[in-house]
């Protein structure tokens, strides 16, 4: 579990193709600090197994299914993630309730600077537009925001400088593909009241 309090901007070194899978290596000084086989990492929001540790690198596989449903598929050498350990117990929960496990992908529509902040509006699927409440959360790459508005088809963010510094939606334009995780207790609340019988 995370909270999509994004720990560093890390980095892409190394992609390998296999047979129905990738294999990538990536750069992150702090997440990797007491790493080990087994472990978990959020990459963009994607909670990968890290396979392989060394110094301030890991490599973790990613399956086709993965690749086809996030927006990993089209990261290279030298493209810029989010990282996050897992939380540990007991810790704040900083953002909120992350599982990692990215419910589909959007595209950034456009940028509004302002002078302390910029509003990006971000296209959402019609699959998860009943998730989606303003105020509401919602994970963007792996990064725990509040919905400013909610449209029929897209959603906006506000992000503070921090945000941008720190993350990639910095530095995502126009067209650029982000993961989307909906809030799981949104899920939850659905499925349960789904299978409560109505009385007249």
């Amino acid at each position: 579990m995370f909270t999509g309090i994004v720990e560093e901007l890390g980095e892409v070194t190394a992609v390998e193709s296999l047979d129905d899978a990738s294999r990538f290596r990536l750069r992150g000084p702090i997440v990797t600090e007491g790493a080990k086989h087994g472990d978990s990492i959020a990459v963009n929001g994607v909670c990968l197994t890290v396979v392989e540790h060394e110094g301030d690198e890991f490599t973790a596989d990613v399956m086709a299914e993965t690749l086809n449903r996030s927006s990993l598929g089209v990261l290279a050498v030298g493209s810029r993630v989010n990282l996050e350990r897992p939380m540990a117990l007991g810790a704040r929960l900083g953002g909120h309730i992350v599982q990692g496990h990215v419910d589909g992908t959007g595209e950034v529509i456009e940028r509004k600077p302002s002078e302390n902040w910029e509003i990006v509006k971000i296209s959402l699927p019609a699959d998860l537009t009943r998730y989606v409440v303003e105020k509401g959360s919602i994970t963007v790459d792996g990064i725990s925001l509040t919905v400013v508005d909610a449209g029929p088809d897209y959603f906006t963010v506000s992000l503070i400088p921090t945000t941008l510094d720190l993350t990639t939606l910095g530095l995502k334009q126009p067209g650029d593909p982000v993961n989307l995780e909906v809030d799981v207790i949104a899920k939850y609340v659905e499925r349960l009241m789904g299978d409560r019988e109505v009385t007249p």
